[in-house]
């Protein structure tokens, strides 16, 4: 995993330092996390970081259950059918809880219904980029340029499905260009492909794509987010490039079953949003492009709904079928 990608999964941890609070009788026994995705990736490392700090603070253990397969659907089919007494959490995505339940026909779980949100933890916004010998230096430009080269210019990401896939096409349908997708097995190759001119534009996470724009290789000309990143003050928004509410960030929280005891959720919530909302959290993840979201279990369930509903407009406007 790059620098960059290793500090922001160790800040992550530090949200749980000090965050667990004590029920006179909760936990009184082990208990899990789920984790949708292999060891070793991001997800993983976070969730493991924070269940050692929930561990030594609540006095239990607090195993972690990676559960990868099915684009993350087998975990979280996991996580929403444990039962909800409290002593199974998971941390869930922008894939599991906004993306997937329209990119696959069907899902043995519903995103809304069958959990209970406790705490978003971070967003992070994307960057569009272009290869330096594009001779592109804003989102205006590009646009013109596609418009008229139609069906001449390529985007590259992650793979089919993928938020670099639904963010390009978020793109395309706003700006009202004809563009064909390269997918790729992992956003690192699709900026490589960029960088040498074979594709001309992709979108990653600022954490993941800054080396590669310090050392020159790709040049950033628009943020998915409202606001402008700390980390790249001088990118201009693709909001106020000419594309008004253009937003596509990547996101992760912790969620539970349904059904999970209110007294819990929101002593797990007080806790996690307390630090959320520090002004060195907040610095810290400033300084790595993502950005600390403390809201209430029902804005972030909001949240959800809203993220659900508009991915599943993209997929359907560009037939993604899941491979």
């Amino acid at each position: 995993m790059a620098g960059a990608a290793w500090r922001a999964v160790c800040l992550l941890a530090l949200l749980l330092v000090g965050g667990g609070a004590r029920a006179d009788d909760y936990p009184s026994r082990p208990m899990r996390v789920i984790a949708p995705f292999p060891p070793g990736g991001g997800v993983d490392l976070v969730t493991r970081l924070a269940a050692d700090v929930l561990s030594k603070q609540l006095g239990q253990q607090f195993v972690v259950d990676n559960r990868p397969g099915a684009g993350a659907n087998l975990g979280a089919e996991l996580l929403a059918k444990a039962p909800p007494d409290g002593y199974t959490l998971g941390t869930m995505t922008i894939g599991t809880h906004g993306i997937n339940p329209a990119l696959y026909a069907h899902l043995p779980f519903d995103p809304v219904r069958d959990f209970t949100p406790i705490a978003l933890l971070i967003t992070q916004p994307n960057a569009m980029m272009v290869s330096p010998k594009l001779g592109v230096h804003s989102v205006a430009e590009f646009v013109a340029l596609a418009k008229a080269k139609p069906g001449q210019l390529n985007f590259g990401t992650a793979g089919v499905g993928s938020l670099q896939h639904l963010a390009c096409e978020l793109f395309r349908f706003q700006a009202g260009v004809d563009m064909v997708h390269v997918p790729y097995k992992g956003g690192g190759p699709a900026m490589m492909d960029v960088a040498a001119g074979q594709a001309q534009m992709t979108m990653a996470t600022i954490i993941q794509c800054l080396p590669m724009i310090h050392n020159k290789q790709l040049k950033p000309i628009g943020i998915s987010a409202l606001k402008r990143s700390p980390v790249l003050p001088d990118v201009p928004t693709i909001d106020e490039s000419g594309l008004p509410g253009f937003v596509a960030n990547n996101w992760w929280g912790v969620l539970a079953p349904a059904a999970t005891p209110r007294a819990i959720l929101d002593q797990l919530h007080d806790a996690i949003n307390a630090i959320l909302s520090s002004d060195e959290t907040r610095r810290r993840f400033d300084a790595e492009g993502a950005t600390a979201t403390p809201m209430t279990r029902d804005a972030f369930a909001g949240y959800i709904t809203e993220e659900t509903g508009k991915w599943a407009e993209v997929v359907k406007q560009a037939d993604i079928k899941a491979e």
